[in-house]
């Protein structure tokens, strides 16, 4: 049987999603890792999704897209947030001039059968406080020379390659693949995360990692992440996602609402607001905003945490025990907080939790 799912309206999607939602709490335990989640996206063939027919894709609109990683993330927050990270990599590689690269590698990615992630936060959002560059390049005349740490990679340790990023010591940047069987690249340990542990998020250590200029993606340029496409740090998907976790967490709310009638006010006002932010999602995913992109995901964030303390107090005592979804939600809503969010987005954040909001 054919499972591939060829659009957001397709009901496989639900059927996949189901699939999801079922096993979601399995990865509480630890050292869990998506792997039979990632087996079955591939299967449905989630990711072909975005990229194009050219590469073996199937090419979604970028709305299309949106509408598929709400369902995702409603059913699996994990699992989604894995795949916008693998989705990230495989965008930039598809995106760039080196043919021989994109041969070699995208036929695989998009049939799932190696996984890519990204190692790029410390050129965007993190660490960039920093004095000197946290993972450092040399240009060669081979190519290139890696040496310090990229803070944060999902999913490293199951990882084929890392499309990483790198600054030179003229302020110039690259984007590369690495192969994680390169002679000086090792993952050190993941810490325990509040939420999505799973994600096995966490350093890579690159110890003079040479690189050759067949692996490179893009640069050196100055700020090489500004070129082509890809995941956008504060953009539409991480919005998507957490509009998505406030989907799941409003869906169960309905539910206690149709026995509860106290709960039914709060329900239809949250099920109200996240209607209209998915809908705003939507018309900026086509070219027709109705909002920035910073207040977009400012809202996002804020109903992701609304909705799922609400859903938590709904479940009382239940709600706070290992393995209930409300408890889940509430801890995986934290990481929008810190998850590619600019500061403007921090700051209107910080403000609504002060009490200091517009």
């Amino acid at each position: 049987m054919d499972n591939r799912i060829e659009s957001p309206q397709d009901d496989r999607l639900q059927e996949l999603c189901g699939r999801l939602r079922d096993m979601a709490a399995d990865l509480d335990r630890p050292g869990a890792w998506p792997a039979e989640q990632l087996r079955l996206c591939s299967e449905y063939g989630v990711f072909e999704w975005f990229l194009s027919p050219d590469v073996g894709g199937q090419g979604w609109s970028e709305a299309d897209v949106m509408r598929g990683y709400l369902e995702l993330s409603s059913a699996c927050l994990t699992t989604t947030f894995v795949i916008t990270q693998r989705t990230g990599a495989c965008r930039r590689i598809e995106a760039c001039d080196n043919e021989e690269l994109k041969a070699r590698l995208l036929p695989d990615l998009v049939k799932g059968r190696t996984f890519a992630t990204v190692g790029i936060s410390h050129l965007t959002t993190s660490r960039r406080h920093l004095a000197k560059p946290v993972l450092r390049a040399e240009e060669t005349a081979e190519g290139f020379l890696l040496d310090g740490f990229s803070p944060w990679v999902t999913g490293g340790p199951f990882a084929d390659h890392i499309l990483i990023g790198a600054t030179l010591n003229d302020g110039r940047q690259i984007l590369a693949v690495m192969p994680m069987d390169a002679p000086g690249v090792s993952v050190a340990p993941v810490a325990d995360l509040v939420g999505l542990s799973a994600s096995h998020t966490g350093p890579v250590q690159c110890d003079r990692v040479k690189l050759g200029r067949e692996w490179l993606v893009a640069g050196p340029v100055e700020e090489v992440m500004k070129l082509g496409v890809g995941a956008r740090p504060g953009g539409f998907q991480t919005s998507a996602l957490a509009i998505g976790l406030a989907g799941g967490a409003v869906s169960f709310l309905h539910e206690e609402a149709s026995k509860r009638e106290d709960l039914r006010k709060v329900t239809e006002a949250l099920h109200a607001e996240w209607h209209e932010l998915r809908g705003d999602l939507l018309s900026a995913a086509s070219d027709e905003p109705v909002c920035s992109t910073e207040k977009l995901r400012t809202r996002a964030n804020s109903l992701a945490l609304r909705s799922s303390q609400a859903a938590l107090a709904a479940a009382k005592g239940t709600g706070y025990v290992v393995g209930h979804p409300a408890g889940r939600w509430c801890r995986e809503a934290l990481f929008f907080l810190v998850w590619s969010c600019p500061q403007p987005v921090m700051s209107a954040n910080l403000c609504e939790l002060a009490g200091l909001a517009d």
